[in-house]
C-alpha cells in the first residue's frame, strides 16, 4: 500500500471526508461526544496568533489531554516541534526539535510489510512537505525502535497498526508553516469488513467538544455551513438539520453590529483568519455574545477548501468587560468633574470611595469568617481575605490565655509553602523584643514598618537563617496588628509586601484593625464554640450510664443526639441491677434536644434510678407515679416520656424471665424472638410525665422466652416527617426482623439505627438478651 500511494489533493473530496469524519449529531457514543476535535483546536489554537512561535505555544493547552497521539511538524525543516502526552508515550521523551523520520524511527514505524517509512514515500514526510494526508494505514513495532532502550523494554509486545492522518494548519504563504498529524490505533484482530472499520475509525478521529466548532464551504454558493458539532446546538438552539446549509448570518439580529460583520466579511473575503464578537440570537431569540475565530483551510496547492470556525460564549465576559468600561467611564468623569471643583471636594470624593471600598471588604469579611466553626478554615479564609488584596503574603500567630504562641497559620500570594514552613518555625524560635510580633502582643497596637532596612531588619530577626528565608519570601513593608476580643489578645496579624511597589500607610493601619476586630471575634467564637462543645461532650459522658455486667443478661446501648451545636440530648436509657437481684430497665425522653433537656435528662434519670433501687419489689407502674410527683413537686422537667420495667429472674433453666412493665406515654418495647421474628409489647399506655399528676398507671406482666432480645429505644428512631408514627415502628420491625438471627444485642442496636439515621430528633436505643 505505502509503494504505490501518491499524496491526496485537498479539493472537495478531502474536505468530504473530513466532513465525514466528525459526528454529525449528539447522538454518537459517549465516548465520542466526550473527547475533543483534534483538527479543530488545532485550528482554533493556530488561528490568531502572529508568529510560529506564538501558535505552538498556544497548541499544548489545547491538544495536551486529547486521547489521540498528535504532532505539530514545521514544515519549514521538516521537524517535530510538539508531541502531546499520547504521541509521547508512542515513541519516548524524544528530545524536540527532532527530525520526523529520526521520531518515527524512535517510535519503530514501518509501513504493513515491515520496512521503515521511507523519506520519499512515507505518510509523516507529506504531512511535512504541506501535502494532505487523508489517511494511511502504518504499522507500529517498538522492537524495531532506534532507541535502544526502548526497543528493549518493547520484550515480546504485539505490533499495533495505526492510522495516520495529516493536515496543514497553514496556507503556503503564511510565515507560521504548521502540520498537524493525527495517530488513531486500529485493531488487527478485527474482521469487520474494511467501509466499517474505515466508518469506525471516522467516528474515533474527530470528536465533538465543549466548544462550537463548525465547517463551511466557500466552494458552494453562499459559503453555508456543512458541518456543527453538538455544542454548536447546545449554545445557538438550533439543531444540525436546521443549521447546515445556511450562512452562519441566521445567528444576526437587529442589535448585531454591523461594523464588526463587515469586519468579519471582508477577512473571509482576503482569506485571512480573524477573531471578532458578535451580539447573535438563540433560537428561542434570547441574545448572547458570540466570540467566533474563523481559519481557513488552504489545499497543498494553496485553493481555499473550507472555513474552520470556533465560537464560544462569552456573554459574562462581555458584560465584566462592559461594566468594567462603564465604571472606569465613571471614574474618568468624576475625576474631570473634581479636578474642576475644589480641592476638598477632591478629597472627600476620594475619601468616599475609599469608605464604599472599606465597607465592602468588611462586609465580605463578616459574612465569609462568621460562616465557620472550624479554626483551620477560619485562618484559610481571613489569608484568602488578605492576599493578595491587602498584601503580598499574610502570617497570623496565634496566642493562649498565657500569651504563649500556640499555632501559626501563612499564605503567599505566589505559594512557597515550604518557605512559609521554615519562616513560621524560626520566626518563633527567635522572636526578641524588637520584632514587631512580640511588640503587638505586648502592647495591642499596631506595628507599621513602612520601610524595613537592614538595621530594623537586623533588629528584629538577627538569626541569619530566618533573615535567608525572610529574603526568599520577599520582606519590604510591613504592618502588624493584635487580634483583640472580648478584651482579650488572641493573636497578631501581620501583612508583608515583597517590595515598594506596595507600601503600607496609615491608611491601611485603620483598614487592617477594622479586620482583625471582626477576625478576631470571629475566632473568639469558635473558641467559645470549641469550649462549649466540650463541656457538652463531658456533661453527656456524664449522663449517659456506663451498662452494668449482670449475670445472665447482654446489654448494648447506641445514643445519636440531634444538636447542632453540641453532641447532648433529651434522651436517656438505663440498666439496674436491683438490690432483690431483678433487673430495672428504663428508657426515656424530655422534651427538647439540647444542654437544658440533657441536664433536665440527668435530673430525672436520678430520680428514677432513686424510685426503683428504693421500691424493691415496687409495681413499676406505681414508681412512675412517684416520678411524676417529684418532677412536678420539684420541677426538674417541663414533661418527658418514659417506660420502666422490672424483670424477674426464671425459677429454673429453661423457663421464660417474667417482665411487669408500666408506660408513661412512650413507644411500645420490641421483643425479638430467638428465631427472629418479631413482637410488639403494645396494649401498654399512660400519661406523660409532667401533665396530671394524680394520674395512675397500670403494669402489664409478660414473660420472655430464653435467648429473647428486648430493645426499647426513643422516638426519634421511628418518627419521620410525612409519616406516622406505626409506620415507623412498623419500619423498625423490619430491620430488626431483617439482621441476622444469631445478632448480638450490639448488632441489633445498629440495625434498629439504620445505615443513613434521620437527626431531626435525638436516638436512644437499648437492647437486653435474657439468656
Amino acid at each position: 500500500m505505502p509503494s504505490d500511494r501518491r499524496p491526496v489533493p485537498v479539493p472537495r473530496e478531502a474536505a468530504a471526508a473530513l466532513v465525514d469524519a466528525l459526528p454529525s449529531s449528539p447522538d454518537q457514543p459517549e465516548q465520542t461526544r466526550q473527547q475533543a476535535s483534534v483538527v479543530g483546536a488545532a485550528e482554533a489554537a493556530v488561528s490568531g496568533t502572529d508568529s510560529q512561535r506564538s501558535a505552538q505555544a498556544a497548541l499544548p493547552g489545547v491538544l495536551s489531554d486529547v486521547p489521540v497521539a498528535v504532532l505539530v511538524i514545521d514544515q519549514t525543516d521538516g521537524t517535530v516541534t510538539y508531541a502531546n502526552t499520547a504521541a509521547i508515550e508512542l515513541a519516548g521523551n524524544v528530545r524536540l526539535p527532532v527530525a520526523i523520520d529520526a521520531w518515527g524511527a524512535s517510535a519503530g514505524l514501518t509501513d504493513l510489510s515491515g520496512a521503515p517509512l521511507a523519506k520519499s514515500t512515507g505518510p509523516l514526510s507529506d504531512v511535512a512537505a504541506g501535502r494532505l494526508v487523508a489517511g494511511e494505514a502504518v504499522r507500529l513495532s517498538p522492537r524495531d525502535s532506534s532507541n535502544a532502550q526502548r526497543a528493549a523494554d518493547a520484550g515480546d509486545d504485539a505490533d499495533r497498526v495505526l492510522w495516520v492522518s495529516g493536515f496543514p494548519l497553514s496556507r503556503d504563504d503564511s510565515e507560521q508553516r504548521l502540520s498537524l498529524v493525527v495517530f488513531l490505533e486500529l485493531d488487527g484482530r478485527d474482521d469487520t469488513d474494511p467501509e466499517t472499520q474505515l466508518q469506525a475509525l471516522r467516528e474515533r478521529a474527530v470528536v465533538a467538544t465543549d466548544i462550537a466548532f463548525t465547517i463551511t464551504d466557500p466552494r458552494q454558493e453562499d459559503d453555508p455551513l456543512v458541518w456543527v458539532n453538538p455544542s454548536f446546538t447546545r449554545i445557538s438552539g438550533y439543531g444540525y438539520e436546521e443549521s447546515v446549509g445556511r450562512n452562519c448570518r441566521f445567528l444576526q439580529g437587529p442589535a448585531t453590529e454591523q461594523k464588526a460583520i463587515d469586519d468579519l466579511r471582508q477577512a473571509l473575503r482576503d482569506e485571512q483568519p480573524v477573531t471578532t464578537t458578535l451580539l447573535n440570537y438563540r433560537k428561542d431569540g434570547t441574545a448572547f455574545w458570540n466570540q467566533v475565530s474563523i481559519t481557513p483551510v488552504f489545499d497543498g496547492e494553496g485553493t481555499l477548501v473550507s472555513f474552520v470556525g470556533v465560537q464560544t460564549d462569552v456573554t459574562e465576559r462581555v458584560r465584566v468587560e462592559d461594566d468594567r468600561q462603564a465604571a472606569f467611564a465613571a471614574e474618568q468623569a468624576a475625576r474631570r468633574d473634581a479636578e474642576e471643583a475644589h480641592a476638598s471636594a477632591d478629597a472627600a470624593r476620594v475619601e468616599a470611595e475609599q469608605a464604599q471600598s472599606r465597607l465592602a471588604l468588611m462586609a465580605e469579611a463578616t459574612s465569609t469568617l462568621s460562616a465557620t466553626l472550624d479554626m483551620d478554615d477560619l485562618l484559610d479564609r481571613l489569608a484568602s481575605l488578605c492576599v493578595p488584596l491587602l498584601a503580598d503574603w499574610v502570617f497570623l500567630t496565634l496566642v493562649d490565655e498565657h500569651g504563649s504562641v500556640s499555632g501559626t497559620s501563612a499564605a503567599h500570594r505566589r505559594g512557597m509553602t515550604e518557605e512559609l514552613r521554615r519562616f513560621a518555625a524560626l520566626r518563633i524560635a527567635d522572636l526578641p523584643d524588637a520584632a514587631p510580633i512580640r511588640r503587638v502582643l505586648r502592647s495591642s497596637e499596631p506595628v507599621l514598618v513602612p520601610e524595613i532596612t537592614d538595621e530594623i531588619l537586623l533588629a528584629a530577626a538577627p538569626d541569619p537563617a530566618l533573615r535567608a528565608v525572610m529574603a526568599e519570601l520577599g520582606t519590604s513593608s510591613q504592618l502588624t496588628v493584635p487580634l483583640v476580643a472580648r478584651r482579650r489578645t488572641l493573636g497578631a496579624l501581620t501583612l508583608v509586601a515583597e517590595s515598594q511597589d506596595r507600601r503600607f500607610g496609615a491608611d491601611d493601619v485603620d483598614l487592617a484593625r477594622d479586620l482583625s476586630r471582626r477576625a478576631a471575634m470571629a475566632m473568639d467564637n469558635v473558641r467559645l464554640y470549641q469550649q462549649e462543645h466540650s463541656v457538652a461532650e463531658t456533661l453527656q459522658r456524664s449522663l449517659l450510664p456506663q451498662l452494668p455486667e449482670i449475670p445472665g443478661v447482654t446489654a448494648a446501648a447506641h445514643y445519636l443526639s440531634a444538636s447542632s451545636s453540641a453532641d447532648v440530648g433529651g434522651d436517656f436509657y438505663d440498666l439496674l441491677h436491683l438490690p432483690n437481684g431483678s433487673v430495672g430497665l428504663a428508657v426515656g425522653d424530655v422534651v427538647g434536644h439540647d444542654v437544658a433537656a440533657a441536664a433536665a435528662m440527668g435530673h430525672l434519670r436520678g430520680l428514677l434510678r432513686a424510685c426503683a433501687w428504693d421500691a424493691d419489689d415496687g409495681d413499676p407502674g406505681e414508681i412512675l407515679g412517684r416520678v411524676d410527683r417529684l418532677v412536678q413537686g420539684l420541677h426538674v422537667a417541663p414533661m418527658a416520656t418514659m417506660i420502666y420495667g422490672r424483670v424477674e429472674r426464671p425459677g429454673a433453666d429453661g423457663e421464660p424471665w417474667r417482665l411487669l412493665l408500666a408506660n408513661a406515654g412512650h413507644p411500645p418495647l420490641l421483643l425479638r424472638h430467638v428465631d427472629g421474628t418479631v413482637e410488639m409489647l403494645d396494649g401498654i399506655t399512660g400519661m406523660l410525665i409532667g401533665v396530671d399528676v394524680t394520674h395512675r398507671r397500670q403494669s402489664r406482666a409478660v414473660e420472655i422466652p430464653p435467648g429473647a432480645t428486648l430493645v426499647a429505644y426513643t422516638d426519634g428512631l421511628i418518627e419521620r416527617p410525612g409519616q406516622d408514627m406505626d409506620q415507623g415502628i412498623a419500619a423498625l420491625v423490619q430491620r430488626l426482623g431483617d439482621a441476622p438471627v444469631d445478632d448480638d444485642p450490639a448488632a441489633l442496636c445498629l440495625h434498629a439505627v439504620g445505615a443513613d439515621p434521620d437527626r431531626r430528633d435525638d436516638v436512644a436505643v437499648l437492647a437486653l438478651r435474657f439468656g
